[in-house]
């Protein structure tokens, strides 16, 4: 039985205003992961949630499913991920679709590769876990480089280890999600938990990781396209 793909897009994004239906070379953001996950040839369907019409209408049209509307309580900025997981695989089984794995991709998150999507599947189906990420080491390292404010407002290493690491290189290893992970969905709809104590974590090309949260991020992400990255 093939896994399913399960897309989440929101209408109200703030930090890039309806970035999922902004241009990017040439059709919108949403699209260039829709088409890439269909060509993968992986999956049985690849499922859009969205409380937004026009991006429903983007999405059919360029070959996703959206067989529901997400309710719009699950499209705000104080709804979990984990809601809007919970709805949409519970929809999607009083439907009839039949899966046991599904795997969530950020359309904000375009160069994942399909043989990386296909990799943490594999890796899932291997180990007795409860579900797989893909990540990337991050520079940006709380042991070393990154700090916060303590309660008197100074700064502070937001890791403290015993004898602080004299570089990034000797510091514990730190990786960054990028909304690729792959879960067997009946397990999630009894834990109603993607951050569980049996996470692997599979490792992808940090420039494949790359998440458009930001216009400066979009002009990279579009820039690298431009310039035959990828």
């Amino acid at each position: 039985m093939k896994p399913i793909c399960f897309i989440g897009a929101r209408g109200g994004s703030k930090g890039v205003p309806r970035k999922n239906l902004r241009d990017f070379n040439g059709k919108p953001l949403i699209a260039h992961t829709i088409e890439k996950t269909l060509d993968s040839g992986i999956f049985s369907h690849v499922i859009v949630s969205t409380e937004d019409n026009e991006i429903a209408s983007i999405a059919r049209k360029f070959g996703a499913e959206v067989p529901f509307m997400r309710p719009k309580k699950f499209a705000t900025d104080t709804a979990s991920f984990e809601d809007v997981l919970f709805h949409g695989l519970t929809k999607l089984y009083k439907l009839g679709y039949k899966f046991e794995i599904f795997v969530n991709r950020d359309c904000t998150v375009p160069f994942i590769r399909n043989q990386d999507v296909d990799g943490t599947i594999k890796l899932l189906q291997k180990e007795k876990c409860h579900g797989v990420f893909g990540v990337y080491k991050q520079h940006h390292n709380p042991y070393f480089n990154m700090m916060e404010e303590n309660s008197k407002g100074f700064l502070q290493f937001s890791k403290k280890l015993k004898n602080r690491p004299l570089s990034r290189q000797q510091s514990p290893i730190v990786y960054q999600l990028n909304g690729l992970f792959t879960m067997y969905a009946k397990r999630f709809l009894k834990a109603r938990d993607i951050f569980t104590s049996k996470i692997l974590p599979y490792e992808i090309p940090p420039e494949t990781g790359l998440m458009i949260d930001t216009e400066f991020e979009f002009w990279i992400a579009e820039s690298a396209l431009k310039n035959k990255y990828f």
